[in-house]
């Protein structure tokens, strides 16, 4: 792709919003052994967000969400948005004296783009599908119709809210190194909404900063990723790099934005987790026999295929290996590797994945492309023993066999 058509598409991603600027953010976390350096270069004004409303258009949309007192609550409201996101914009403001004058984000939705989702996606995959991007095996009819669903959701900040404190609350440790902003709830709404400003540069940002630095963060990050999926069993779904900002300061990591958030049954969770031991103690078998339990094999691939999905499962689980001591992500050519496998695995899958794992392998290859541009060694494996012995306890307690025991 050359550097005009490159500039094109991402320009026209940023204009289009919702479903195709989603994609766009997406696509501009990877590195350079999946995407060409031009791209690449276009998608980085693409993650930073899409084309701002006029001020006109922004006064007609807080009005239409908050109602048209909204402006007394706030001592000071700035028209110009901090961020420009997929489906809405933030904009910074400060708390009225009796809400207490705290600074604050307020997030509002641009105008139809709710109703916009479903058509938006049809139509990508339609542009997808003639321009024969996606192979076959990747099945994007079925990839489609779960990312409308999830996109649906995010739509309605009242779900965000709710998400957005349940995690406050889960993560609430002074002593963690992460947090999360508190929501505003007199001026928070369906298509509106207001917490405390979290301070702090995004994670591309933070590659920049001392080697100390980047691993404390990358290894707060994967611990997190981890406690989500093995110990919440409900994950923040966005892996946007924008969605994580390190404040050097305070020595904070602040997980904000949560209208992808999902919790998923304990059932499938519980066997995902036991998968992810596998992978990383390199029991073949048990990948084998989780992956079809989970439904990402049917029993029936052919011997290439079954070999290329244990390759791959063992490839992402290197980091987490018994050896691998702190893992250094910037070594680990892990993308490229994966690549190998990728046209076996497109041609000969039998069977779309089960729908809850689109959102979970966003995060995990989210939280894995962090690491890695953030060239960062990390106590991985320490990490999933941690995570993976929180996860036996909770099997234990709810009566059910654990797939596996906790290995050293």
């Amino acid at each position: 792709m050359s550097e005009r058509n490159a500039t094109i598409l991402a320009d026209s991603l940023c204009r289009m919003r919702g479903a195709a600027l989603k994609l766009g953010q997406l696509l501009s976390m990877q590195d350079e052994a999946v995407l060409p350096p031009p791209l690449l270069a276009a998608l980085e004004r693409v993650r930073a967000g899409a084309d701002a409303m006029p001020e006109w258009q922004l006064t007609q949309a807080m009005d239409a969400a908050l109602g048209d007192g909204w402006r007394d609550k706030l001592a000071e409201f700035d028209p110009e948005p901090m961020a420009a996101a997929s489906i809405g914009q933030v904009h910074r403001g400060v708390l009225a004296p009796a809400l207490g004058g705290a600074e604050v984000a307020i997030k509002v939705q641009y105008p139809g783009v709710a109703d916009s989702i479903q058509s938006d996606i049809a139509n990508l995959g339609r542009i997808l599908a003639l321009t024969g991007a996606v192979p076959k095996g990747l099945f994007l009819e079925h990839a489609m119709d779960v990312a409308g669903r999830e996109l649906s959701e995010e739509c309605d900040y009242r779900l965000e809210a709710e998400h957005t404190r349940r995690f406050r609350e889960l993560l609430h440790d002074p002593e963690g190194g992460v947090a999360v902003p508190e929501v505003v709830t007199q001026l928070s709404a369906q298509h509106a909404l207001t917490t405390t400003l979290v301070r702090g540069v995004p994670l591309d940002r933070v590659a920049a900063m001392g080697q100390r630095t980047r691993d404390s963060v990358a290894t707060r990050l994967l611990r997190l990723t981890l406690r989500q999926l093995f110990e919440f069993r409900a994950m923040q779904t966005d892996p946007n790099w924008g969605n994580f900002l390190y404040d050097a300061e305070s020595d904070t990591l602040s997980l904000i934005d949560f209208g992808a958030a999902r919790t998923y049954p304990f059932d499938f969770a519980a066997r995902y987790c036991d998968l992810v031991w596998a992978t990383a103690t390199g029991n073949r078998d048990e990948v084998v026999r989780l992956a079809t339990a989970l439904g990402f094999l049917t029993g029936y691939e052919s011997a290439d295929v079954l070999s290329a999905s244990v390759e791959a499962g063992l490839i992402v689980g290197e980091p987490f290996a018994p050896g691998a001591g702190v893992f250094d992500f910037s070594e680990s050519k892990m993308t490229a590797r994966l690549l190998k496998h990728a046209d076996v695995l497109a041609a000969g899958s039998l069977a779309p994945p089960p729908p809850d794992s689109y959102s979970l392998h966003r995060v995990l290859s989210g939280a894995f492309l962090a690491c890695i541009k953030l060239r960062a060694r990390v106590p991985a494996h320490a990490l999933l023993q941690e995570a993976y012995a929180e996860h036996s306890r909770q099997v234990r307690e709810r009566g059910l066999a654990s797939e596996r025991a906790v290995q050293d």
